[in-house]
């Protein structure tokens, strides 16, 4: 193979490489619902560019396939991207990138997608991600303030449907009764929300003219809260079980 014929494949390399790392739009499936429930985020990469290229990683490795939305708070916040179900409890962790430096820049207002991290540690987050699902100021201050990295433009109402979903302990569990969660009855796959896919939608770099206004958070971040954390939900309630659910 000729120099040139080489050149012009490491070009082509090069620019699809920064075409599926610079992404604007990134669509979440969900196993929600008949019609498989889905929902659009429009990342701020111009903004918080550690933060979505941390994120963005984790999407192209597919690390966020066939992981399960982990906690829901309602009101508050649902959490994902931490964790899957492989038949058994508790539920396993997927494997991780090294941490990344805080980028606080925006408030975690509705609709606004953050990143989880460690109490007390301000640039410990990885992989864990949460939507807001009310206005949520008080994470601008907590912990050197929660990185929102996005906004969701399309599907916020099935996220409202998943914070809807009865939970066991703090997971929303789909067919799962409250008899089920107190009596340790095994789950099935089916009992979960899974992410089952995350793909890149539009691969196009334009968030400032695309995203909403969004409120700047506060500049004093001396609280040392730590409300959203890796480790909020390991299904420790459902270690002991019985038998699966029929």
């Amino acid at each position: 193979m000729s120099f040139s014929n080489l050149s012009k494949i490491a070009i082509a390399s090069l620019i699809i490489a920064s075409a599926s790392t610079s992404a604007t739009i990134v669509e979440f499936t969900t196993s929600q619902g008949s019609s498989k429930s889905s929902f659009k985020v429009n990342l701020h990469d111009e903004t918080t560019p550690e933060t979505v290229a941390n994120f963005l990683k984790y999407v192209n490795d597919g690390d966020y396939n066939n992981t399960v939305v982990h906690r829901v708070e309602p009101g508050f916040v649902m959490q994902a991207g931490g964790f899957a179900f492989t038949g058994t409890l508790p539920l396993s962790p997927i494997a991780t990138d090294g941490a990344i430096k805080n980028e606080p820049l925006y408030s975690n207002v509705r609709g606004t997608i953050a990143m989880a991290k460690v109490k007390g540690n301000e640039d410990s987050a990885t992989s864990q991600w949460f939507v807001n699902l009310s206005n949520n100021s008080s994470l601008d201050t907590q912990n050197g303030g929660f990185t929102v990295f996005g906004e969701v433009i399309a599907g916020m109402e099935n996220i409202d449907i998943i914070a809807g979903i009865p939970r066991c302990n703090s997971t929303p569990m789909p067919d799962y009764s409250a008899d089920n969660c107190a009596n340790n009855f095994v789950p099935g796959v089916e009992n979960f929300v899974t992410i089952e896919s995350v793909i890149i939608f539009d691969a196009s770099v334009n968030s400032a003219d695309s995203l909403a206004a969004t409120a700047p958070a506060p500049t004093n971040s001396s609280s040392d809260g730590g409300s959203i954390a890796w480790f909020s939900v390991l299904f420790t309630g459902l270690i002991a079980l019985k038998r699966r659910v029929k």
